[in-house]
């Protein structure tokens, strides 16, 4: 690092000094040092203004390009996580949660939903205490359903890309802590009560995180792939009258 810094510093001085001989030798076949300084400070002057244009407009617009385009390939990676796990999940959560009637009926989403209807429900979403009981499920079905999806969840956390999506990689962590806790436990059925209350935590945590993303992800559909939206309609895991099939 340090030769690279030092070769760089080098480099510049010889710039420097090519940039002071090219206007020594102007001012010896000219003899106008009031010419020199004229063009000298209208370039200095430019220089700024081109700096403001290249660093942060084209700049700016160049990255927005760019992360636009990631997003657009993350959003892919989300719907193959809610197509193969996150849409069961939320559908088993949402019949151990005793307080599911409170937004299940909000969460019903329709082609009518704005953007502004989106980002308010975000917020009540946000601010929902679930009532989770794991007693009410299946719980060995939950945990054999996770297992079978552990590579997938692993291939998912190697992407990359995913640093960019803080949010969708604290569900992914979530899932798979959920998926470690179960397990590693070998009979569910003999769980203590402090036990259970730890995985009730655990599950709380993926529940609200992953209800969030998915209006994300229903917005991000409605708003680019109107015909992935329609089938997301039809799966909606909160809407009990949902159906693949048209009537």
């Amino acid at each position: 690092m340090k030769r690279i810094f030092s070769s760089q510093v080098i480099i510049g001085l010889i710039l420097i000094l090519l940039s002071v001989s090219v206007y020594c030798i102007h001012y010896l076949i000219f003899r106008d040092a009031r010419h020199i300084f004229i063009y000298l400070i209208g370039d200095i002057a430019f220089a700024f203004f081109e700096l403001f244009l290249v660093t942060l407009v084209i700049h700016g617009l160049l990255n927005y390009r760019d992360k636009k385009a990631m997003l657009k390939k993350l959003n892919m990676v989300i719907g193959a996580f809610f197509s193969e796990v996150g849409t069961e999940l939320m559908r088993f959560f949402s019949k151990i949660d005793r307080s599911s009637r409170d937004i299940a009926a909000k969460l019903i989403v329709d082609n009518k939903w704005s953007d502004k209807e989106f980002i308010m429900m975000q917020k009540k979403v946000k601010a929902y205490a679930s009532n989770i009981e794991c007693k009410r499920g299946d719980i060995e079905n939950l945990k054999n359903f996770l297992i079978s999806k552990r590579d997938f969840l692993l291939a998912l956390l190697e992407n990359p890309n995913l640093l960019e999506h803080e949010s969708f990689t604290n569900l992914l962590w979530a899932v798979f802590h959920l998926t470690d806790e179960l397990a590693n436990r070998k009979n569910l059925k003999t769980l203590s009560d402090a036990d259970l209350q730890h995985l009730t935590g655990d599950v709380k945590r993926a529940y609200s995180i992953m209800i969030s993303e998915w209006l994300s992800y229903m917005s991000h559909l409605k708003n680019d792939y109107p015909y992935l939206f329609s089938m997301a309609l039809r799966t909606n895991p909160f809407d009990p009258d949902a159906s693949v099939e048209l009537k």
